[in-house]
């Protein structure tokens, strides 16, 4: 076996090769089985060297094939004037898979035979550094052309749509790398880590050039758009389409797919404190009930009233239209976070325009402003499937100063363990919690305007009428005290008319102001 190896007509190629290689395995078994022969561990030795050797002139011979195979296609590209296009037109077909394929051939035999004895830690080794070889080789050839094609989309289109390109695009170049890698290694195709070194680098380019433009990106319509078709198209439709071929892109997806929901939650929260809770009314925007009137008019005019929120206080359409676009793209508790936080200031934000338009108009226009709007927020958040509550704990030491005087003056011991007042308890917190229920406590603010808004008109309604009423007690008690002992029913009996406030003309006078009223 030795002078086998050693000779200098053996290589890779000599139909020897393989051969002495299974035997050289078959007897590194044997010694292995047999320690208590006689120099077993001696030749052990020798035999490892040897086996050592070969898998040395197995990693050579592939390193040097690959590298021709990659010469020969760069060659072939320049002579075709293909150019760097290559990769993208009639990829499946094109000098650099056809090519390198061909040129790369003789390797295949080799491959088998090392992934046919991949249970072995020395083969299995040698196996990975050919993945790496091999990788590192089309890396080599395909770099700079999925760079090109990338910086190309990146330049032309937007962002939503770049993002849909460059992963489509970038999808069917690890196809056919894919397709190409387990040509030779049929065996370790499934395995999608065994590419890693050639989709590694190949997605970092594509997330690296994606990254810049997403972390400036502010518009929470774009970020949206963007989720759905990570979601949708990407993650969803084409990685699951194309299946194992182009797994090893699922790690960066998700992890560009995470920098959208983190970008989009970021704008969503500065959305919700500069556009609502900071929030500063025109006249125009507190115009009620002027721009109900004028809604009502331009409806009567217009058979068609295609904008259902003329008639809304911005900060409303604002929370509303923010809240429909994050519910189906952030997960359950990041939504649930932001919609509590846009109720509760969408909320103060309707309850402060009241009190200006009850100040400008009337107060019972300020107490419809409130009720109308906050019955269109409760409707509207009423779809999403999530509790609009929060818990909120906090840390409480205001015992502490109490238990450290009673200390100080001797009242308690500082090291008695045994009493709630020792040292450990008295520094150890109490902890409070607060539940804040921003539904419930929309419920109670409309509650409670509704209830004012009733007793106004309540009141404005029966003030007239209460008067008339207490003249009329009046009057009757007035007489039943001044009869002096005649028949009260006598008293009673005489026309209420005959007073200046029960006229038929006063009467008349109130009931026509009390359906005024009404």
């Amino acid at each position: 076996a030795s002078t086998s190896f050693y000779s200098q007509t053996m290589n890779i190629g000599n139909e020897q090769f393989l051969p002495l290689l299974k035997r050289l395995d078959d007897c590194i078994l044997y010694v292995e089985n047999n320690p208590l022969y006689a120099e077993s561990a001696v030749y052990l030795v020798k035999f490892r060297q040897l086996q050592s050797r070969a898998l040395g002139m197995i990693r050579s011979h592939v390193l040097s094939t690959l590298k021709a195979a990659s010469s020969q296609v760069q060659a072939a590209i320049r002579g075709s004037g293909s150019g760097k296009n290559a990769v993208t037109e009639g990829v499946e077909a094109s000098l650099i898979y056809v090519r390198f394929k061909a040129a790369a051939g003789e390797l295949k035999p080799v491959f088998n035979e090392i992934e046919s004895r991949s249970s072995k830690k020395e083969y299995a080794q040698v196996l990975s550094e050919c993945h790496s070889l091999f990788c590192e080789q089309r890396l080599y050839l395909i770099r700079g052309m999925v760079q090109q094609r990338i910086s190309e989309f990146a330049k032309k289109e937007a962002l939503p749509s770049f993002t849909r390109s460059g992963c489509a695009y970038l999808m069917e170049a690890c196809q056919f790398e894919h397709q190409l890698f387990a040509h030779f290694f049929p065996a370790s195709a499934s395995d999608v880590s065994s590419m890693a070194p050639l989709m590694d680098p190949l997605c970092t380019h594509l997330y690296d050039t994606l990254r810049p433009r997403l972390i400036y990106e502010g518009n929470i319509d774009s970020l949206c758009e963007l989720v759905d078709i990570l979601k949708a198209e990407v993650l969803g439709e084409q990685l699951s389409r194309r299946g194992k071929s182009a797994a090893g892109l699922r790690p960066i997806l998700q992890r560009i797919l995470a920098d959208v929901l983190e970008r989009l939650a970021f704008c969503a929260r500065t959305h919700i404190r500069e556009g609502i809770a900071n929030f500063r009314p025109s006249d125009e925007d507190l115009d009620y009930p002027g721009k109900l009137e004028r809604s009502t008019i331009s409806s009567a005019n217009v058979s068609d009233n295609s904008d259902m929120y003329a008639t809304w206080y911005r900060p409303l359409e604002k929370t509303v239209s923010c809240l429909s676009k994050l519910y189906h793209c952030l997960e359950s508790s990041v939504f649930t976070g932001l919609a509590l936080e846009a109720v509760e200031v969408c909320t103060a934000s309707l309850q402060s325009a009241s009190k200006v338009i009850a100040k400008r108009a009337t107060p019972m226009d300020g107490q419809l402003f409130l009720i109308k709007h906050l019955l269109i927020l409760r409707e509207q958040i009423a779809p999403f499937e999530i509790e609009f509550s929060v818990t909120h704990k906090e840390l409480d030491f205001s015992h502490l100063l109490d238990h450290l005087r009673r200390i100080l003056r001797g009242q308690v011991s500082l090291f008695d363990w045994s009493r709630s007042t020792s040292l450990a308890r008295t520094f150890s917190p109490r902890i409070l919690e607060n539940q804040i229920d921003a539904r419930k406590e929309l419920e109670k603010g409309l509650k409670s305007t509704c209830e004012e808004f009733i007793m106004s008109i309540t009141k404005l309604v029966v003030d007239p009428m209460l008067s008339f009423v207490t003249k009329v007690t009046a009057v009757k008690v007035a007489l039943s005290s001044g009869s002096q002992g005649q028949n009260l029913d006598s008293v009673l009996a005489k026309p209420l008319k005959t007073q200046a406030f029960a006229s038929p003309d006063k009467v008349a006078e109130l009931v026509q102001k009390v359906h005024v009223i009404l």
